[in-house]
């Protein structure tokens, strides 16, 4: 996924009331920009962390920045949480994730369940209902989902559950925007019911898939497959 265009570096002074952060340029002037990510951010809000941004096209926009992307751990690491279903339905259609290639048609936010949107379906000789989480959290040498209580995260879980019952595949892919990770698991600490919620999902038959992210101002990309450890 390549940025529209080039990104803006600058420090952060502090994010606040989730979905806004006030940076400042490199001009010394201090902007706020729109945040989204409703997580906690753990580990990556950090008062004079070195940040990127992106402009705001949308003229109906109420800010004229977005945060893209925060230096952490020595990394660059994404934040915006509307980025990763776009970064992985180019990298399945790209060929880039093995385990989705048996499909014809690929469609984006499709009703599905108890009044939810399925982030991407695949159709052809059986439908591939697959969920896109972003894994921002690093514990160690481990990323982790959530970085927050889900009860929304469970919830897609049940669902998921539902579509092998009626005789699909459904696939939950959780996407590292980080490159320094080799290990996932569930922070059981964090959201105990959302790590119950996954256990019974791996065990009726919901696949799990983890790929990590490579990053750099010009566009975030999928690079390799993550070992899962439940």
């Amino acid at each position: 996924m390549k940025f529209e265009g080039k990104l803006t570096k600058g420090i952060l002074i502090k994010r606040y009331k989730r979905f806004l952060a006030d940076i400042q340029l490199a001009d010394g002037s201090i902007i706020t920009a729109h945040c989204a990510n409703s997580g906690s951010m753990m580990g990556l809000k950090e008062p004079g962390s070195t940040v990127w941004l992106s402009p705001n096209t949308n003229p109906k926009a109420k800010l004229d920045w977005r945060w893209e992307m925060v230096e952490a751990d020595g990394v660059k690491v994404g934040i915006n949480t509307s980025r990763p279903n776009h970064i992985v339905e180019e990298a399945i259609l790209a060929g880039k994730i093995p385990e989705l290639t048996d499909f014809e048609t690929l469609r984006r936010e499709v009703k599905y369940g108890q009044n939810s949107r399925i982030d991407l379906l695949l159709e052809g000789a059986q439908s591939i209902y697959v969920e896109v989480k972003n894994v921002t959290l690093k514990v160690g040498e481990e990323a982790r989902f959530p970085d927050a209580v889900t009860a929304r995260g469970t919830k897609h879980l049940l669902e998921l559950i539902d579509m092998v019952a009626a005789g699909h595949r459904a696939v939950m892919v959780y996407l590292v925007q980080r490159p320094d990770c080799e290990i996932f698991t569930v922070a059981r600490d964090i959201d105990p019911a959302y790590a119950e919620a996954l256990k019974a999902a791996n065990e009726a038959g919901v696949e799990l898939l983890c790929y990590k992210c490579k990053l750099d101002e010009t566009e975030i990309s999928v690079d390799t497959a993550v070992k899962i450890n439940l």
